[in-house]
């Protein structure tokens, strides 16, 4: 379980970026998902590789990886941290007429790569639906959410 204290305030309430100098480097990795609600015929564009833009499940791919390396950047307050790893992967489901996207994110750091992983999952959504949006206006990018998380000194977590 984590604090009931929220770390990125000063006992003033203004935020501050947390020091974490005196962590200990560990192995850490967190897992993030999302969905991408697409209407049939976009779906059908989507899996037929029929769009104008290209193809759209390999460049929200490398959208999302690029993203990631780029969190700090994007967050205020996250730190800059040396990534070993960010695999982001784009599955079609025929059920939902979605794409389905997992993101995971490694590193060996002091902080962990929570907010790496949720801006790849949410980063491959949003290149989903600028690459969609001439066919479709009403895409909706649901559930995003961190599924899993490991290393440093809460542990292990799992989410649903």
């Amino acid at each position: 379980m984590g604090s009931d204290k929220l770390t990125h305030l000063d006992d003033k309430g203004n935020a501050r970026m947390v020091d974490v100098g005196g962590k200990l480097e560990t192995a850490r990795e967190a897992v993030a998902r999302c969905h991408v609600l697409l209407a049939p015929a976009t779906f059908e564009l989507v899996k037929a590789g029929n769009l104008k833009k290209g193809d759209v499940l390999t460049v929200a791919q490398v959208a999302g990886i690029q993203a990631a390396k780029r969190t700090w950047e994007l967050v205020p307050l996250c730190h800059q941290i040396n990534m070993t790893f960010v695999g982001v992967t784009l599955t079609l489901n025929e059920t939902d007429h979605a794409v389905d996207i997992e993101a995971t994110a490694r590193t060996k750091s002091e902080t962990g790569v929570e907010m790496e992983a949720l801006v790849a999952a949410s980063t491959a959504a949003l290149t989903v639906y600028d690459m969609c949006k001439a066919v479709e206006r009403g895409i909706r990018i649901t559930d995003l959410r961190l599924i899993h998380k490991s290393g440093g000194q809460t542990g292990t977590w799992e989410g649903e």
